[in-house]
């Protein structure tokens, strides 16, 4: 699986193929993270960071635009909803 990819990062890189292979899973596996998984992950992240709600949402919804798969646009009230129930 994504033996292009791999190949390219052992032509590119000092990694072998074994960590070649390990990086695209592991690339592959923090994308296939789901929305509300990630939401509720960064917000525990920035919270411990000493961030407020306000900055943490603003940063969060930053941050999905990002993703390797765009959710559809959230409002600030919808992560609340995923935060908190």
């Amino acid at each position: 699986m994504h033996e292009e990819l791999v190949d390219h990062l052992t032509r590119t890189t000092a990694l072998s193929r074994g960590e070649a292979l390990r990086v695209v899973q592991d690339v592959l596996a923090f994308f296939d993270e789901p929305t509300d998984a990630f939401v509720r992950r960064r917000h525990r992240e920035l919270q411990g960071q000493g961030l407020v709600n306000a900055a943490i949402f603003e940063q969060v919804l930053a941050e999905l635009r990002y993703r390797a798969v765009a959710p559809p646009e959230l409002s600030i009230r919808q992560l609340r909803r995923i935060v908190y129930g």
